[in-house]
């Protein structure tokens, strides 16, 4: 060992070098060397690693080597050799300068840190991606898990390598932080928040990847994409993207539609308004008429018998309309609505269906649909809605019913 530290050395002296300079060649020829070797050792390792990975991966069924290639984990594998071999060498080549041996040693195990802290993140990395292709975590917030465990690793590496670059040990150096620990806890007050609320979100199955949400404080209305520590990215449909601080998840009120998609339909909830002053008593003819109309013409033949029935044993004088029990024609609609909504194919049958009178606004009185589309795609959802309103807004002269309209230009002219 002796001899190769200052082989340089002595052949430097016997063709007639001085000392002084003798020694800092000795110890830069060295360098060089090790340099070279460290190289070499290092391309050979990486290139042999990388071929076994990609052998083993082409011969396995599992996707995990693959991804371990992808996240870089052999070629930071191979980065080991290399550094224990310059570890080793470092005395060696400056064993005359012991000044900068001892800092070129701190300087590498601290690099050694760094390095054990790639490998680290490289494999997390590499886990991450293999459990989101596995169907039982597709939905769970992987990356909050992965990047709490790195952070807690890179907080121990910085301390250790403070604690070696200060000569410290490691826990001395951890306590004498207990006076800065109010700064600490105010830098990293959004990722222990993020961290408490990823926990809740988590354990109370608030949000997954892939639900479809609604948080009107912060625009966000879409898809789910990635749950994180910090944040919560949401594709909105006009496909940009929001970013929701995860802590607002559990301080903030939002709407998840998961419910919806797990349900058997999606709720069709739209009104209709009718003018007051259009609504009356429907007379014998017009009901006559009305019964042309096939899906409710049983139910007005079976509610007139009942009509008659109950006006005839109450005696009640039939020639004023108001007396006694009467179809009006708001009704009548309202039943055809309800019918035709039941009959629709793409209604869930399973599900509420329900045509209903709303308390009467200034714009007239509310009829609503309530009911539920088979197919819950957006797309189609709406296709579905405007498909029922466009026959029920078309129906509604038949009835001798109007629509509600704010005062236009037309109105005006009609008056001249």
């Amino acid at each position: 060992m002796e001899r190769i530290k200052h082989f340089v050395y002595d052949y430097l002296l016997e063709i007639g070098v001085s000392n002084t300079v003798a020694v800092y060649l000795n110890m830069l020829i060295l360098l060089i060397l090790l340099f070279i070797v460290v190289f070499i050792v290092d391309y050979v390792i990486r290139k042999v690693l990388r071929n076994i990975f990609s052998v083993l991966a082409g011969r396995t069924k599992s996707n995990f080597d693959d991804i371990m290639i992808k996240n870089k984990v052999p070629r930071n594998i191979a980065h080991i050799i290399p550094f224990v071999v310059a570890y080793k060498f470092v005395p060696m080549v400056f064993s005359d300068f012991p000044y900068w041996e001892s800092l070129l040693e701190k300087a590498l195990i601290v690099f050694g840190i760094i390095l054990v802290l790639w490998l680290v993140r490289s494999f997390l990395n590499t886990l991450k991606d293999f459990l989101k292709t596995l169907p039982n975590f597709k939905d769970k917030p992987i990356d909050s898990y992965i990047q709490v465990f790195m952070i807690f690793a890179w907080v121990i590496g910085i301390f250790s390598a403070f604690a070696i670059l200060t000569g410290l040990s490691f826990w001395k150096f951890a306590t004498s932080l207990g006076a800065i620990s109010a700064v600490l806890l105010l830098v990293f007050k959004d990722t222990i928040l993020g961290f408490v609320a990823s926990i809740q979100v988590t354990i109370n199955d608030m949000v997954r990847i892939g639900d479809w949400i609604s948080f009107d404080k912060y625009g966000a209305d879409g898809d789910v994409i990635e749950i994180n520590l910090s944040t919560v990215k949401v594709q909105n449909w006009d496909k940009t993207i929001t970013t929701i601080p995860t802590y607002a998840l559990i301080s903030d009120s939002f709407k998840n539609w998961r419910g919806m998609m797990d349900s058997g339909g999606r709720r069709i909830k739209r009104s209709l308004n009718i003018k007051l002053d259009s609504v009356r008593y429907l007379s014998q003819p017009e009901i006559d008429s009305l019964k042309k109309i096939h899906i409710i013409s049983e139910y007005l033949n079976l509610r007139q018998k009942q009509i008659d029935v109950y006006n005839s044993e109450h005696n009640i004088d039939k020639t004023v309309l108001l007396n006694g029990r009467n179809l009006t024609n708001l009704g009548v609609f309202r039943k055809y609505i309800e019918t035709y909504t039941e009959n629709h194919s793409a209604i869930n049958k399973d599900m509420m269906i329900m045509a209903r009178q709303l308390p009467p606004t200034t714009q007239g009185i509310p009829l609503e649909i309530y009911a539920f589309s088979s197919d819950k795609r957006w797309q189609n959802y709406e296709y579905i809605m405007s498909d029922i309103f466009d026959h029920i807004i078309a129906a509604v002269p038949y009835f001798n019913l109007d629509i509600f309209e704010l005062p236009n230009n037309s109105n005006f002219k009609d008056l001249k």
